[in-house]
Parts: structure tokens; sequence; C-alpha cells
């Protein structure tokens, strides 16, 4: 994305860095090395969220661009909306069809293989809301 290598170099520099310790009884006990990045909390870890979240971006986007995901375009020739996102949620909007759920679900997969992020299926739903579609089709 265009970072120096030395910006690069610093944010590494954190994500190996980390030790932590554990309180027991109320007293610290010997710290050990974090081996999963960033500790929750840390300020670092929401710019590093929303640079990983522009390359999810990015990557449906693409998807737009070559044809392969079609997304709604908004009335009087208004612009094409395919995905939005806030904070750590992400809704994907797109045309009634099969094979653009087959593309949602392989950018999915691309996108945890990449980064190692992954849908937390407790916390997520699965909306599927045709316009103009019958109620078998949709269900």
């Amino acid at each position: 994305m265009g970072f120096s290598q030395q910006w690069c170099n610093w944010v590494k520099g954190v994500l190996v860095s980390a030790r932590s310790s554990v309180l027991v009884n109320g007293s610290p006990a010997f710290e050990f090395q974090c081996h999963k990045g960033i500790r929750q909390g840390d300020p670092l870890l929401l710019f590093l969220f929303l640079i990983v979240m522009e390359v999810f971006s990015c990557m449906v986007n693409k998807a737009c661009d070559t044809g392969n995901f079609e997304g709604i375009r908004l009335p009087n020739g208004g612009l094409v909306i395919s995905h939005l996102l806030y904070a750590d949620d992400a809704l994907i909007i797109g045309e009634w069809e099969k094979e653009n759920v087959k593309v949602v679900a392989r950018i999915l997969r691309v996108f945890y293989a990449c980064s190692g992020l992954k849908i937390n299926f407790h916390k997520s739903n699965l909306n599927l809301f045709g316009v103009g579609v019958e109620e078998e089709e949709s269900s």
C-alpha cells in the first residue's frame, strides 16, 4: 500500500516484541512472549485492522471491476454499491444470482488465507433479501 520499509519494520517490531504476564493472587508472574500478534486494546490494533479491511474492500472492488460480482446499481445511472464497511462489520450487497454468492464465498476464503481473519459464525448473520424475487427462491 505504499508504506515505507521503515514504517513496515516498526509495525513488525511491535508485532514480534509483545510480552505479557499473568496476575497470580494479585502479583504478576513471569513474562512470556506473545505469538499471536497485537494484544486486545492496543491502540495500533484498530489502525492495522483498517488497513486489512482496505484489502478486503479492494478484493470486492476488483471482483466488480472484472465483472465477476454484480453489485446493486442505484437509480438514474447512479453508482454501483457492492459492499459497506463499518467498524468490524461488513455488508455485501449484490444482484440476486447464484454466481454472486459463489464469488463472495471465494473472496472470503482468499481473504482468510491471506489475513488469517475469518468469520465468527456465532456473531454473524446471513440475510438473503430478494427485491422482486419469488419467496421460494429466497429461502
